[in-house]
């Protein structure tokens, strides 16, 4: 191409329905989540979902379980296209929002569609939240409900031959802590893969993308900065930042993180150790998009493709795994 030719690019590609999506939040007139009280923000996160999530897909099976916990009984929820299968992997789903906010019901729409386009059961885990409880209580619940999972109870009424940790933003660092605490202590059932979607996994706060992304792209350094004093986890601690844990052992990985997102960085760093252990991995950042992406795929209709590329990926390396075992 001739010099005359070349044409300047911003120095951060965005995308036109992301950045449509970003001047409405930020020509928004309120505090930021962060600066309300806990039950309004709470309050906001889900009132969210109609306004910018896709529509729940009809399913054959949604009902509402819980499983024995550290603290408790742990509220889960299962869904399914069919009614009935033969045993299969489960996905273990893990819900964002930094380990103070969301519930089942916030990444309810996101569930169906991942039931509805995997063709898997999903056992979405409704752990305890902070501030009311601190870290590891989330770490603590997600464990124990995979190991439940993978004890094939029959109120489940699916046989898992193998499971699927998968979650966003905390429940992306929730499905790596989950993994490594299943790989160092096996279940009934192995971790066949894992999806960690946008995770924190390292307690820097200054990477480059939090500089570049920390304000105006929806997730902001305050409100990070508000989940980890909510969250209070434990520095140097490997459920807590599970960068620290080993990655040699770590099953087949769909890492996915976002171009404009501030802790895209703790998720690149990750898939580096992932490769440098050897880990078969798959790591897919999207470009032009924002943290939380998978749950506004209405208000940015590009994540749709993007949520159907982590599908793609999965089946992937679900069936190149599936394949390497039958030689």
């Amino acid at each position: 191409m001739a010099e005359d030719m070349v044409t300047d690019r911003p120095k951060h590609y965005v995308r036109p329905d992301v950045a449509g999506f970003l001047a409405f939040l930020n020509a928004m007139d309120g505090p930021e989540m962060s600066a309300l009280p806990l039950a309004e923000a709470r309050a906001a996160y889900l009132a969210m979902t109609p306004v910018a999530e896709a529509d729940p897909r009809p399913l054959s099976v949604i009902r509402d379980l819980s499983c024995p916990g550290p603290a408790g009984q742990i509220p889960l929820r299962l869904y399914d296209a069919r009614e009935s299968r033969d045993p299969g992997p489960v996905v273990m789903f893990f819900h964002g929002g930094g380990f103070v906010i969301g519930d089942l019901d916030t990444h309810h729409n996101l569930c169906t569609e991942i039931a509805a386009e995997l063709d898997l059961p999903v056992v979405a885990v409704h752990y305890r939240l902070a501030p009311e409880h601190k870290f590891p209580a989330a770490p603590d619940d997600c464990e124990a409900a995979t190991r439940w999972v993978a004890g094939n109870p029959a109120e489940l009424g699916r046989k898992a031959t193998g499971l699927i940790p998968m979650g966003d933003s905390a429940g992306g660092n929730l499905t790596i802590v989950v993994t490594q605490a299943l790989a160092e202590r096996p279940a009934e059932v192995p971790v066949v893969l894992q999806v960690p979607i946008y995770p924190l996994s390292d307690e820097k706060s200054d990477h480059q993308s939090m500089v570049d992304f920390g304000e105006g792209h929806l997730l902001t350094r305050n409100a990070m900065e508000w989940f980890g004093e909510s969250y209070a986890a434990k520095s140097g601690d490997k459920r807590a930042y599970p960068i620290l844990g080993e990655h040699a052992t770590t099953p087949p990985t769909v890492l996915v993180t976002a171009g404009l997102d501030p802790i895209r960085d703790s998720g690149r760093v990750y898939g580096i150790e992932l490769i440098r252990a050897g880990s078969d991995v798959i790591f897919l950042e999207m470009k032009g998009s924002i943290h939380g992406f998978v749950n506004l795929r209405k208000a940015v209709p590009s994540a749709q493709r993007d949520l159907h590329a982590i599908f793609d990926a999965i089946r992937l390396l679900l069936d190149k795994h599936k394949d390497d075992a039958a030689r």
